[in-house]
């Protein structure tokens, strides 16, 4: 039976913050406000749009009610989406991965909390849609990481078994939607986790990509 491999895909797979944290800015921007350093709000990035929304209009000195915040996310999306891919890149090692994984018999399947169509959009940009003929946004179905249904709907949908899967990720999302749905799980380093990765107890942590399918074999002998 496959194994199958589920990937987080902002600070997992690529680099999306300065892209997350532009389209924050574009709203700031326009309102004639402070912009937000994106030295000190990549960790942020790994939470989302509202999340660096309200950090941008609360670092300039203007705060919004979460329900402003939810007003203001459309034009967020919408600021995002026009420069999905202006300065992300995939981080070292990516591709290399993915074909050995391929090449291996690995099914290969995106679980994200960013919007769908934003995931679907942004894969074939970084010539990562033939390698994931599976992808669940946030809003793909009523529930999300680290809700457990969010990874076994990617597992099923990829045709695994649930009991041959590994999540990979960055994050205490990303932790905790594998522990829900009792499959091992991989972070990585060099997300934006704003936890200690290491403190956040996976069954792996690499480094970086070369690390990747060494980890996979151990978790998930073939």
């Amino acid at each position: 039976m496959p194994r199958s491999a589920i990937f987080d895909l902002d600070g997992t797979l690529a680099d999306t913050a300065a892209d997350l944290i532009g389209a924050a800015n574009a709203l700031l921007q326009a309102d004639g406000l402070r912009e937000l350093d994106p030295k000190t709000a990549r960790a942020t990035a790994g939470r989302g749009g509202k999340a660096l929304m309200s950090l941008g209009f609360e670092t300039a000195g203007h705060p919004k009610t979460s329900a402003e915040i939810d007003a203001l996310f459309p034009a967020y999306l919408k600021a995002y989406q026009t420069r999905i891919d202006a300065e992300t890149r995939l981080f070292d090692g990516v591709i290399e991965t993915l074909e050995e994984l391929t090449k291996a018999g690995w099914a290969l399947g995106v679980c994200t909390n960013k919007p769908e169509h934003l995931a679907i959009d942004l894969l074939p940009r970084l010539g990562l849609d033939r390698f994931f003929p599976v992808v669940l946004g946030a809003d793909t179905l009523p529930v999300r990481k680290p809700d457990p249904r969010h990874v076994w709907e990617t597992i099923d949908r990829l045709g695994a078994p649930r009991s041959r899967a590994v999540m990979i990720g960055d994050s205490v999302t990303d932790r905790d939607a594998a522990r829900n749905a009792e499959i091992p799980v991989i972070l990585v380093s060099f997300g934006y986790s704003v936890t200690p990765p290491a403190s956040l107890k996976p069954d792996v942590l690499i480094d970086r990509y070369d690390q990747l399918i060494p980890a996979l074999e151990r978790l998930s002998p073939a």
